[in-house]
């Protein structure tokens, strides 16, 4: 995963030309922050609605890619995975007929938010920074300003207005999310030979950080990746935290927690409101390897999800071993 810049503090957010807040009488015109209120209290509008503005540019969403379909990929490509591409259905009318394709990926030279090439096409950041709690409102604005960016400029990040729509608005939701795992950043350029010096450099810095990482067949969302020491397998599941750690924990108790000989589950992180296992893997364990284990695996951790009864005392000390273990990334 690319390595994420320190956040600085962003700019306050400009009102917009026919931006509007919901309050509880309705929809309030936004204004300057010193003026009055549109909604008559008096008051100036910092103090009033522009409140519920500047919450919801700052709120932190949990979940930021909830409801998108393929939402553990997406969490998988923004903090998992060093090079994939997905290619992005956009709703109808949203996608100006001068952009043949719109297309997501890791990263993008020089950490550029967005990327409008020569050709018209798009191609959005994911591993980027944020302004605002909202990484996918801030990533729809991102995408809205290069759908219309001059061919050949790369798009600046920015705060997304509150009251700006969110990726959940702009995707189709019928529309496929299917990652390309990619072993290098070639996908940058159309013809590597032909890029400046800068994306040039930029692109052998970002090869030689990239970890070997693989997406694997047989079960959704689950990255194998090779690491000096040793394999891991990083698997992003969909079910709540707490049901998905008495699973794991019965599963611990029982013995049937590994993906095969010489593999053991070590822990998870937390990522944008999912939980993500992990586990370690002998060194000479390929990705092909794991296909079937995992496969097993997620069969017997379907059967777990589905008990009621109470932990026993030996469930009750794997879950412990592996809340203490479980980090938080985002």
């Amino acid at each position: 995963m690319a390595k994420k810049r320190p956040q600085t503090k962003a700019k306050r957010p400009q009102p917009t030309d026919g931006a509007r807040v919901a309050g509880a009488e309705g929809n309030v015109p936004v204004v300057g922050a010193r003026e009055p209120c549109p909604c008559g209290s008096g008051r100036r509008y910092k103090a009033c609605h522009g409140r519920t503005a500047s919450h919801a540019a700052t709120e932190l969403v949990q979940r930021p890619f909830e409801g998108l379909p393929g939402e553990c990929d997406w969490v998988a490509l923004r903090e998992l995975v060093p090079a994939a591409t997905a290619e992005l259905k956009l709703g109808a009318g949203i996608v100006p007929d001068d952009v043949p394709s719109v297309t997501l990926a890791t990263v993008l030279p020089m950490a550029w938010p967005a990327l409008r090439r020569d050709d018209g096409s798009v191609l959005l950041g994911l591993q980027n920074d944020t302004a605002s709690g909202d990484l996918s409102r801030d990533l729809a604005d991102t995408l809205r300003r290069a759908l219309t960016a001059e061919p050949g400029s790369p798009v600046k990040g920015r705060r997304a207005p509150a009251d700006s729509p969110r990726l959940q608005d702009l995707l189709d939701p019928e529309g496929a999310f299917e990652p390309v795992v990619h072993s290098g950043f070639e996908f940058w350029v159309p013809e590597v030979e032909n890029a400046t010096p800068e994306v040039t450099a930029s692109l052998e810095r970002a090869n030689a950080a990239a970890i070997p990482t693989v997406k694997l067949r047989s079960v959704d969302a689950a990255y194998w990746c090779e690491t000096p020491d040793k394999n891991h397998l990083r698997w992003v599941m969909p079910h709540p935290e707490e049901q998905l750690l008495d699973a794991l924990a019965r599963l611990q108790a029982a013995g049937q927690s590994g993906l095969g000989e010489g593999t053991r589950l070590v822990g998870s992180f937390r990522a944008h409101g999912l939980t993500v296992p992990v586990w370690d893997l002998p060194s000479a364990m390929s990705a092909e390897d794991v296909e079937k284990p995992a496969a097993e695996f997620a069969e017997r951790l379907a059967a777990a999800l589905t008990s009621e009864a109470p932990l026993t005392a030996e469930e009750r000390r794997a879950r412990g071993g592996l809340t203490n273990r479980q980090v938080t990334l985002s």
